[in-house]
Formats: structure tokens, C-alpha cells, sequence
């Protein structure tokens, strides 16, 4: 089962997150749905790339990958992203990161 803002890619095996970014927020944290994206807020600046690495440091902690196994695939300079997960033996990390939260 999947989340509709999370899909695997059988091809790639990776898990892909639509995400809704909220930055400059007091602390990083997965708030809840956004429309058909996860909003995530996070404790960072979008300044030099700085949410983005934040974004990427807080997805590899949360599912403990390396960071490159954190792809930010789209959304470089925008609110919404995606974001491609590789290397998850789970079933739906949308659904882990929602009601983890």
C-alpha cells in the first residue's frame, strides 16, 4: 500500500516523496498532509541550498541511509519537491514518516 504523495518505482526500487517544504521554521518536523504532498517544516534558511540540505540530512536520519541515498529529484528551488528514497526495505515510508509524526 502507498500513500498518495509516495510511490515506488520497481525499476529503481526507490521510494519517491512528493513533499511540500515549509523552511525557515523553528524546528524540522513532518506536519501532515499538504494537499496531495507531505508538508515537512524545516529548521532552515532557503538561502544557498541550505533547506535542501537539511531536507536531505533529516530523510536519511529518519530512515538511517546515507545521504546519497537521498535524491532531491525535483523542486530544487521551490516549495514542492520530490525526493527519490533508495535502498528502503519497508513497505511505505509515507505512511511511516505521517504517523510518526
Amino acid at each position: 500500500m502507498s500513500t498518495e504523495f509516495c510511490r515506488h518505482e520497481p525499476k529503481t526500487g526507490a521510494w519517491v516523496l512528493t513533499l511540500h517544504i515549509q523552511p525557515g521554521a523553528r524546528r524540522t518536523e513532518v506536519v501532515g498532509r499538504h494537499g496531495d504532498a507531505l508538508k515537512i517544516r524545516l529548521a532552515a534558511p532557503p538561502v544557498d541550498g541550505r533547506a535542501n540540505q537539511v531536507l536531505r540530512r533529516f530523510l536519511a536520519e529518519r530512515f538511517q541511509l546515507s545521504l546519497d541515498a537521498v535524491e532531491l529529484r525535483s523542486g530544487l528551488t521551490g516549495r514542492h519537491k520530490r525526493v527519490a528514497l533508495y535502498g528502503l526495505d519497508i513497505v511505505d515510508p509515507g505512511e511511516i514518516l505521517l504517523f510518526d509524526s
